[in-house]
């Protein structure tokens, strides 16, 4: 799965690697180091514009939690953050969003944890580490978002909308393997263009570009436990833990 992650670049950054056509600069989200459920999210995503008709690349924030437009209130959002590569196409939950409301969702790398049992002098805990490309790069992970509205307000009300995502996620490589058995699916460059087009729906065809280009190049770095609270937040917490145990 993917619970928490890193999102530092800078909007203008964004718009550059990824094409973006239009964005609100009163939307811009401050950098995170401890990215969580619900927090607000950038997400990169095409929409046809409804006056001139026009397909734009947008740079918005999300929030981080899928709530279904069928859903009879947004609490379960929080519960949905992921969804896997191998159902997403199926589940009622995503199928509607995964034909024609799909996204891409910028992050420096992401937070695992694996458990480590207590010894003489130290109580058990769970050791996060970082996982992130070894060059340095981007990870495009693969989204979906979806449309909520509140019944309790009119529906030209802005506050009646909520606009949420989930990270699609797939087996877990690399380094990353060794920690989790689940990561975030990556889109390849190649394969961005088709996966943003909400006109390109045949569920055959999008399965074909969930596959991961990451592999063999992520890796991943024991990080101090404060990451641990999602209270913390700076990069400070991608501070390396000389004492965690080896990954087996």
């Amino acid at each position: 799965m993917c619970g928490r992650f890193v999102s530092t670049s800078t909007p203008q950054d964004l718009v550059n690697l990824f094409g973006v056509t239009s964005w609100d600069p009163a939307e811009t989200l401050a950098p995170s180091w401890n990215t969580a459920p619900t927090d607000p999210v950038r997400a990169v995503l095409e929409r046809v514009d409804r006056e001139s008709g026009e397909l734009s690349r947008l740079l918005r924030p999300l929030r981080w939690g899928l709530v279904p437009s069928w859903a009879k209130d947004p609490g379960g959002g929080a519960r949905m953050i992921n969804a896997r590569a191998e159902t997403v196409h199926e589940k009622p939950a995503f199928r509607k969003a995964f034909a024609t409301r799909r996204c891409l969702l910028p992050a420096d790398g992401y937070y695992e944890w694996v458990a480590v049992p207590a010894t003489d002098g130290r109580k058990a805990y769970k050791q996060p580490y970082f996982i992130a490309p070894a060059d340095g790069t981007l990870l495009a992970m693969a989204g979906l978002y979806e449309f909520w509205r509140d019944p309790t307000r009119p529906e030209d009300d802005p506050l009646a909308w909520l606009t949420t995502t989930t990270i699609i996620t797939t087996q877990a490589r690399d380094d990353a393997g060794r920690v989790h058995d689940r990561m975030p699916l990556i889109i390849d460059p190649a394969d961005l263009d088709a996966w943003l087009d909400p006109a390109h729906s045949d569920p055959r065809e999008l399965q074909q570009l969930l596959h991961t280009p990451a592999n063999g190049h992520l890796i991943a770095r024991p990080v101090v436990t404060t990451v641990n609270s999602v209270r913390n937040n700076g990069p400070e917490l991608l501070t390396e833990a000389l004492d965690a145990p080896p990954l087996t």
